[in-house]
């Protein structure tokens, strides 16, 4: 990989025009799982998409990063994996465990990926994996959706508070994300998969959100009640949506769609059990 599949740029592209490349970063060392992982994710995600990265400088070159994403397709993190890697980071994403079996298990767990299994101690046990990952300096991605959106035109839902535990009791840089044209390969809502060349895939990358204040009301012994995980929940992914209506170029709508109140399959990493809680 030659760290020249995304671009950024300081303003959005014009129709048709390409955005400028930024600065390579130096890659970090690479295990035999994470080697294999890039070599079949960087061409599969290219010829998939016409990938088109925006600030992604943003993402710290080092240090604790949870990146906050929203979700639109199962094959997010195809294409957000490139995004980090292009920012010379190694992602860890928060999976479903259906997908950590036989070989396939067997390199994810390799690669540093986190198996999630909602409803369970094993999922109390993945957030503890996800916050020892972030305070030993690694990126984690997280979708706190918690599933592929089940709005109708592809704005964020209601997101799981998983993501507020993490943000809250780590040191972590916060990096909310928009995502917009992954689902152009994969629509969830029609069970398609529409194989195309280079489908248009964007990413914006927005400023880490400062929660510092938060995090020291915490750390005095504020409880993580319900109210507050809400609270930053809600905030973090007003944050991706605003972001995604920049990317998209429309305002995004008052109301948010409600998730699913009935737990549904068909997801890859990325999916049912990525919101942890």
């Amino acid at each position: 990989m030659t760290g020249q599949t995304g671009a950024v740029s300081t303003q959005l592209a014009a129709p048709g025009g390409s955005w400028p490349r930024r600065r390579w970063r130096p890659r970090p060392p690479l295990n035999w799982a994470l080697r294999l992982s890039l070599t079949v994710v960087g061409p599969v995600a290219s010829v998939l998409y016409g990938l088109r990265f925006r600030h992604s400088e943003r993402i710290p070159a080092t240090g604790g990063v949870l990146l906050v994403a929203n979700h639109v397709s199962v094959l997010d993190p195809l294409a957000c994996a490139m995004l980090v890697y292009d920012a010379g980071r190694v992602p860890r994403f928060l999976a479903k465990d259906g997908v950590f079996t036989g070989l396939a298990g067997t390199i994810l767990r390799a690669a540093g990926q986190i198996p999630v299994s909602r409803g369970s101690a094993d999922a109390r046990s993945s957030v503890g994996a996800a916050r020892q990952a972030l305070e030993d300096g690694e990126l984690v991605v997280i979708y706190p959706e918690g599933s592929v959106t089940r709005d109708p035109d592809w704005w964020p839902m209601q997101a799981r508070t998983g993501v507020s535990r993490l943000a809250l009791t780590t040191d972590a840089a916060v990096v909310p994300l928009a995502q917009w044209g992954p689902h152009r390969v994969h629509d969830y809502h029609a069970k398609q998969l529409r194989l195309r060349f280079r489908a248009p895939a964007e990413y914006l990358v927005g400023e880490p959100v400062d929660l510092s204040a938060l995090r020291a009301q915490v750390r005095d012994g504020r409880p993580l009640t319900a109210d507050l995980l809400r609270e930053v929940t809600d905030l973090l992914m007003a944050r991706v949506r605003d972001q995604l209506g920049e990317v998209r170029g429309e305002q995004p709508p008052a109301l948010v769609h409600p998730r699913p109140t009935r737990r549904t399959s068909g997801d890859l990493p990325g999916g049912p059990e990525t919101g942890v809680a």
